[in-house]
């Protein structure tokens, strides 16, 4: 089986200081895969390369073979990757449902076409959208008013818009409740399962990431240290130095108290 995405000796400074060095990694199809590492490692700079949003300083970036390493954001999201960010951007002004009705829209390229009629456009398919998410009771909302676990569930949606093989999240439950968290990260785990889509996610939560990751990899002053399942992550004595100095990152059953 042939990785969805394909990462080679990426790279990228700034001024002279290495954020990311010499990063490679491989992302399978139907793998939920994390990127965790403490703050300043390197992980949303990674993403930014990722994506296009940053524009490596060297590496190559394959995308079901292909290189897109360079790319502009719109391309990238065109071939069939999705984004979620740290911080929900929303249209605050608009309800729930129109807020996805304007990602199929510009998926189908109808941005300019019929706008006076655009609130009618697609709502079949973003009530299912929302549904997905657990989201449809709140399809008239406006944004404004969602509470912050149900922004991040409305931007799951809308990153699922388009269909995506690959969804990029950057730390997808971050300023969320911890009962939010594990609910948000369950669905993105049932949606993978469901829909055969790889998911690679950073996130700080360590109980998140051991619960659902297939696989986890480890990012320390832009340099990969590790990568393995949950349990190999756990006992690498490396990892256990960057987050606790060398102690015991988690039990086996689960976080420490």
């Amino acid at each position: 089986m042939s990785p969805i995405l394909k990462v080679e000796h990426l790279a990228k400074s700034f001024d002279g200081v290495d954020a990311v060095k010499d990063v490679s990694f491989e992302v399978m199809p139907g793998e939920l895969k994390a990127l965790i590492g403490p703050n300043g490692a390197g992980k949303s700079t990674c993403f930014n390369m990722l994506m296009g949003q940053l524009k490596p300083s060297s590496g190559q970036v394959f995308l079901r073979g292909k290189p897109i390493t360079g790319m502009p954001p719109r391309r990238i999201w065109r071939m069939g990757v999705g984004r979620t960010f740290q911080i929900t951007g929303t249209y605050q002004s608009m309800t729930v449902a129109e807020n996805v009705q304007m990602a199929l829209i510009s998926h189908h390229r109808r941005l300019f076409a019929v706008v006076p009629h655009a609130y009618r456009l697609y709502r079949d398919d973003a009530l299912a959208l929302l549904e997905l998410v657990g989201m449809a009771d709140q399809a008239d909302r406006a944004c404004s008013i969602l509470a912050y676990g149900d922004l991040k569930r409305l931007e799951l949606a809308i990153a699922l818009s388009h269909r995506p093989g690959l969804l990029l999240m950057d730390e997808p439950t971050a300023g969320m409740a911890p009962r939010e968290r594990v609910a948000l990260m369950q669905l993105t785990a049932d949606i993978v399962e469901e829909r055969g889509i790889s998911v690679l996610f950073t996130e700080h939560d360590m109980d998140v990431v051991f619960t659902h990751a297939h696989h986890i990899m480890v990012l320390n002053r832009g340099e990969l240290i590790a990568e393995g399942t949950a349990a190999e992550i756990r006992a690498d004595e490396r990892v256990q130095q960057v987050y606790l100095g060398g102690g015991t990152l988690f039990a086996q059953d689960g976080p420490d108290a």
